[in-house]
């Protein structure tokens, strides 16, 4: 799962338990998109978005418990949301679910031009190789999802002109929201 803690570490629910393994759902979903309904496959993206949301808001909640002057607790708490929910939802749901569709899309074609074995084994297979792709493909997407998300920047905290609120930016970029 993940690397063991320290003494004295608090335990991530969302990655350091079972529960992780709910963002995987999709995963699953995709792989046994071939012998279930399409609602069963978007009840699994269901389920890891859930997941993925749910660690989101962990995120924010535990940024905003972190003692500090108030004015920037706000964008302390947005930036922790929008982070985890933008890399969750990139690592955990939607390269995950394209890579294993594509992949399962792929090998169903290839076997059904390339073999003449009855349909339900060429699903079966291709469900198979889905599943067993799985684990090869998470660690890849966990290296490379991090370069993709916002830099590692500390959010400042600006007061506007009009009314004195205060606007959320990551040296220049800003969420767009007033806070």
């Amino acid at each position: 799962m993940s690397e063991p803690q320290p003494r004295g570490a608090e335990r991530d629910l969302y990655r350091d338990t079972w529960v992780r393994y709910l963002g995987y759902a999709n995963e699953v979903g995709e792989a046994f998109r071939s012998l279930v309904p399409a609602a069963v496959v978007w009840l699994s993206y269901g389920v890891a978005s859930s997941y993925v949301l749910a660690d989101a808001i962990d995120k924010g909640k535990k940024a905003g418990e972190v003692p500090s002057p108030e004015a920037g607790r706000s964008a302390r708490v947005t930036v922790a949301v929008v982070d985890t929910f933008v890399w969750q939802a990139l690592a955990s749901v939607a390269i995950p679910g394209f890579t294993i569709n594509r992949v399962c899309a792929a090998s169903l074609y290839v076997l059904g031009t390339a073999t003449r074995w009855p349909l339900a084994v060429r699903k079966w297979s291709t469900t198979a190789l889905g599943l067993l792709t799985i684990p090869i493909i998470i660690h890849p997407i966990d290296r490379w999802v991090p370069s993709c998300k916002f830099p590692e920047r500390k959010p400042s905290v600006t007061k506007q002109p009009e009314g004195g609120r205060s606007r959320c930016t990551l040296e220049g970029m800003h969420f767009g929201r007033y806070w």
